[in-house]
């Protein structure tokens, strides 16, 4: 059962003083089976009350406003985690979509979770449903396929997308960062029928060679009849297990993102985001990744931090 050590800021700076900012965080780590939170400690600039409630999706989340005038935000959040699920996963690789359609028929949420996103090419999305649900398979094997097509089909690159990227121009792309695969995964998986849901969090692979250390993590969980939800990782085409932290879920990013907020000022704003990953070999992983945002109005400007798309 391994301990992570993480440590993770983000930096608003602004080129000149802005004032009502009123926030929204999701860096709280998720009180579900398979991790232990063992300490959190979270320090704002300013130390402004938080106030904490819990989503529609059950994710802890925190408010919190600062009215002055300020040319800094500093979100710091301090994590030690024990994740206590096993590495080899116990699946049900025999429930097919006829037990699904029982399961789901009457719950709400796995209905809202089974909703498709309209996209302009989903012939394409068609095509891709085609080439990995041959006839007899199971929720689980559909879903172990659909991961590994995006792992194969899609490149692995940064800077190319944003948090604001559609399905349609990941598929267009035919690359992108985890964000953008969880998204696409979501789109093919509910276009059969299959509730599947994003997740944030934070992968540790420690020297493994997974993709996406060193930065927010996003993800998919699957609702499989006779086991519950289940996460894979399609930038990685893996089931996940213990070197995933999980912080919140939703329908898409926008209900999980780390943070979002608006402020009022006529001021450009630029956006740092550094996380740490410490291992208890010793060994820590660090990045601090820049992100410019564009923002001059008098009004409210809205800002988000994006997960693997620094």
């Amino acid at each position: 059962m391994p301990i992570f050590r993480i440590h993770h800021i983000t930096r608003y700076e602004y080129d000149r003083p802005v004032k009502e900012s009123v926030n929204e965080i999701k860096i709280f780590p998720s009180q579900c089976p398979g991790q232990e939170v063992l300490q959190h400690d979270l320090t704002i600039t300013g130390y402004p009350d938080v106030q904490t409630f819990t989503d529609y999706f059950g994710n802890k989340t925190g408010g919190f406003n600062i009215l002055t005038a300020h040319k800094t935000l500093k979100i710091e959040s301090k994590l030690l985690v024990r994740t206590t699920a096993t590495s080899q996963l116990q699946l049900n690789f025999h429930s097919g979509f006829e037990q699904l359609k029982d399961e789901v028929s009457g719950n709400l949420q796995l209905l809202e979770m089974a909703q498709t996103a309209p996209v302009k090419a989903q012939e394409t999305i068609t095509d891709i449903i085609t080439t990995i649900n041959a006839n007899g398979k199971s929720v689980a094997a559909v879903t172990e396929h659909c991961s590994e097509y995006i792992f194969r089909h899609f490149k692995y690159i940064k800077g190319i997308t944003n948090i604001e990227t559609t399905v349609d121009e990941i598929l267009q792309h035919k690359a992108g960062v985890c964000q953008d695969f969880a998204h696409l995964m979501l789109q093919i998986l509910r276009s059969c029928q299959i509730p599947s849901r994003y997740v944030s969090g934070y992968i540790c692979p420690n020297k493994d060679g997974l993709r996406g250390e060193g930065a927010t993590h996003a993800w998919v969980e699957v609702y499989i009849p006779g086991t519950g939800w289940a996460g894979i990782d399609p930038t990685n085409n893996v089931w996940v297990t213990n070197k995933h932290v999980k912080l919140a879920v939703g329908r898409d990013f926008k209900d999980c993102t780390p943070v979002k907020g608006t402020f009022k000022g006529p001021a450009k704003q630029q956006l740092s985001v550094f996380v740490a990953v410490g291992y208890e070999d010793g060994y820590v992983f660090e990045e601090l990744n820049n992100v410019h945002l564009q923002g001059q109005q008098q009004e409210e400007v809205q800002k988000e931090e994006g997960a693997g798309q620094q």
